[in-house]
């Protein structure tokens, strides 16, 4: 393996090299720093080792093993997090959502969870950097939130018969529904063509006209001097006799080795990064490293993300087009009627037969089987979908420890404890009600609702206060001055869209704060 001299003290080292930790690595190369990027899966070909299969193409995912203690359906794998250059976005159906103003004030707005020590004006304009860099596709009209477009690219052809169903349904209801924005592109770009509507986002884009930070940031951060080095796994984050972070410890093919590092930066996701916190634990920083607050690991939040099938008289065919095509926020807000806070969207979601498959056997009390669940696939091209991302509010039980069970590399797995709270349950209710209400106006008869969660965050939250935070908003350790936290663990609250822009949008801002005090 070619890497760095362990002697030598690079600048900036990143653990891992997905939505964040691309754009950092893109970022500090090309600002002139020495950046090293150690990630723990490998480095893919989309042409080569991408494919339209669901069963060979879940490797994408993080699937170590995990230790989870939850009351309602939740899972750390399959789209929560990926595992290789690229991380999560290798793998993502591309929605790229901004967040809204209320999102960063849900307790001075609502009451609830807590504020963040920056508002979207600070996030704005590395919003529009993001998406005109790797140029979003989206409506000319985006009907809710701060930014209404229009994007960079126009929106992608809306192929799918079951996101015009959706139109089809909100339109008869009164609620408005919009092309969804899509890192995805819509007409060709540097050598990279244009959306084919192959369907298999999820598995990876072979054609690359799906971004990833794999075919965008991580070519740039090496032109620009980044070394990034593959299969890697980090075991341990070092701190000297002086409390600082000077480097890591990583296996590669089951040899240890030490990269030190003026600058460690951690983008390893909400489980990953507290497990590493918490297992480099040292007798200056004993419940582990940034932890002084107490709440590393703490408050992690995942959105709920049930499903809804309907079964149409006419052919939907579910694995038409991108995935996800239309989308409604129309109850995003607060509304005081509703009997709860915070709110949710709506997507017209595509489906694979075994993803559908895997979502009718959780779908009922007593599981498909035999007949009954051939005679529901025999159906696939029937039905349509659609799928919910709720607000989930931060709970200080809902945690990431250590666990007494340890893995290959002798380090504790994780142990994840989530439940729902009552806002939750009510909200995640309302969504439900309101996707069977829409597919029924679109001419669908229920048939299943899946239960699901997507996306994580939070675990190593930001704030001003060092008592009751982990980071400050730059994600710089409130205890360990060079050691900066860079991914979805840093989110105070969950919002109620879908996060990748809002997690490269943090990086970008956090390259420039480093970058800033490396020529100061």
């Amino acid at each position: 393996m070619k890497w760095r001299n362990e002697n030598e003290i690079v600048d900036i080292l990143i653990v891992g090299a997905g939505a964040a930790g691309g754009v950092l690595a893109k970022e500090l190369s090309e600002a002139g720093l020495g950046v090293v990027v150690l990630d723990a899966g490998p480095w893919r070909d989309p042409e080569k080792d991408f494919a339209s299969d669901e069963l060979s193409m879940k490797h994408l995912a993080w699937e170590d093993t995990r230790v989870v203690d939850a009351a309602e359906p939740f899972v750390t794998g399959k789209h929560q997090s990926g595992k290789g250059i690229g991380g999560g976005t290798q793998n993502f159906t591309g929605v790229f959502l901004r967040f809204h103003e209320s999102d960063f004030k849900t307790k001075a707005i609502d009451g609830v969870g807590e504020d963040w020590p920056i508002h979207y004006k600070d996030l704005e304009p590395y919003y529009s950097r993001i998406e005109k860099e790797i140029s979003v596709s989206g409506p000319k009209h985006f009907p809710w939130g701060n930014f209404q477009g229009p994007y960079p690219f126009p929106e992608l052809d809306s192929l799918s018969p079951n996101a015009v169903l959706f139109h089809k349904g909100c339109k008869s209801l009164g609620i408005q529904s919009a092309p969804t924005p899509l890192a995805i592109l819509s007409n060709p770009l540097d050598g990279r063509s244009a959306c084919t509507n192959r369907g298999f986002c999820l598995q990876g884009c072979m054609p690359n006209a799906k971004f990833s930070t794999l075919i965008v940031h991580i070519p740039k951060a090496v032109q620009a001097g980044a070394e990034i080095l593959a299969d890697c796994r980090v075991t341990q984050i070092e701190v000297n006799d002086y409390g600082h972070a000077c480097g890591v410890l990583f296996v590669h093919e089951g040899i240890t080795y030490r990269q030190r590092a003026k600058t460690v930066i951690l983008c390893a996701h909400v489980v990953e990064t507290p497990r590493l916190l918490l297992h480099s634990a040292t007798p200056l920083f004993p419940d582990g490293l940034a932890n002084s607050s107490g709440w590393v690991g703490k408050a992690i939040m995942t959105h709920s993300s049930n499903d809804v099938y309907a079964k149409f008289e006419e052919e939907v065919r579910l694995y038409k087009g991108t995935p996800v095509l239309a989308s409604t926020q129309d109850f995003y807000e607060t509304d005081p009627r509703r009997g709860f806070v915070r709110g949710y969207t709506i997507h017209a979601h595509g489906s694979r037969p075994i993803e559908m498959a895997e979502g009718f056997r959780k779908a009922t009390e007593a599981p498909l089987w035999g007949s009954s669940f051939r005679q529901a696939m025999q159906d696939y091209n029937f039905y349509g979908r659609l799928k919910m991302v709720g607000e989930v509010l931060p709970n200080w039980n809902n945690h990431v420890a250590l666990s007494d069970e340890k893995d290959e590399y002798g380090m504790p797995m994780a142990s994840l404890a989530f439940n729902y709270c009552d806002n939750d349950l009510k909200l995640l209710d309302h969504a439900v009600d309101n996707m069977k209400l829409i597919l029924r106006a679109a001419g669908g008869k229920i048939s299943y609702v899946v239960p699901d969660t997507q996306h994580l965050m939070g675990g190593c939250r930001m704030g001003n206060d060092p008592a009751s935070s982990v980071v400050n908003s730059y994600g710089q350790s409130h205890d360990i001055p060079n050691l900066f936290i860079c991914d979805a663990s840093l989110f105070v609250t969950s919002s109620g869209g879908n996060p990748t822009l809002t997690v490269m949008a943090l990086a970008a801002r956090t390259a420039d704060y480093i970058i800033d005090l490396a020529s100061s």
